[in-house]
């Protein structure tokens, strides 16, 4: 045919089945292509509520080894959460209009680890207003990771299925905060064998940051099988 588009008819049909299969392995509509995606969408908030709760896991400890008095230790706490009165609400606008939600569920991530690092650091160091900086990065980068979570949800997901997914999501989430109080001590004591002080807390905690890399693991991983089964 003149111009060649059809010059090997062969090909283009075995192009075009290959191209049926694979939008049948990454099509979100599949079965096994969304059990698959909402297992790592239940994973990436295991990392940042596991992380959530290493002070409380380790409330004697933090106030033994850094001799943190209890109006600081309460602190921890407060800070993750003033942020996020308004940085929600912006987070979530960030997803819709700037970043997307491949992306902004990345770049959130990120801002989790990257804040569990800094906290970690503060903690081996010894110094509170760093602890109280990694805190804050951790609650912008945690809370607004939760939104992308939850859309997420909605975009692979109709009608009855979402409660479903939503109630998962939450389980999966509480389970992070209860292997936290579970495992925390234990890690501590095995590294109290090699570090004291300061350093042993820290330690912990960069042990700790490695469920956020986990997590962020699966944010790549999500993104990718999210942008293949839209492609196909």
């Amino acid at each position: 045919m003149e111009g060649g588009i059809l010059e090997n008819p062969e090909a283009t049909l075995e192009r075009s089945d290959d191209e049926i299969a694979l939008q049948g392995f990454c099509s979100p509509k599949k079965s096994l292509h969304k059990v698959l995606g909402l297992t790592l969408m239940c994973l990436l908030g295991f990392g940042s509520y596991f992380c959530f709760d290493n002070p409380g896991a380790l409330q004697d400890d933090f106030k033994t080894d850094l001799q943190m008095p209890t109006s600081q230790f309460v602190l921890l706490y407060s800070i993750y959460s003033w942020p996020n009165v308004i940085l929600c609400f912006i987070g979530g606008f960030l997803l819709d209009s700037v970043f997307g939600i491949r992306l902004g569920t990345i770049i959130y991530m990120g801002l989790t680890l990257i804040g569990q690092i800094i906290f970690a650091t503060g903690a081996t160091i010894n110094t509170f207003w760093l602890m109280m900086v990694g805190r804050f990065v951790f609650g912008i980068g945690a809370e607004s990771l939760a939104v992308a979570q939850n859309s997420y949800a909605v975009l692979w997901f109709k009608g009855k299925e979402l409660n479903l997914v939503f109630g998962l999501q939450l389980s999966f989430a509480r389970v992070g905060s209860t292997v936290n109080f579970l495992v925390m001590e234990p890690i501590y004591n095995y590294v109290s064998q090699y570090y004291k002080g300061p350093e042993c807390i820290g330690i912990a905690l960069f042990l700790a940051a490695l469920t956020c890399v986990i997590s962020m693991i699966c944010a790549c991983v999500l993104g990718i099988m999210d942008k293949r089964g839209r492609d196909y």
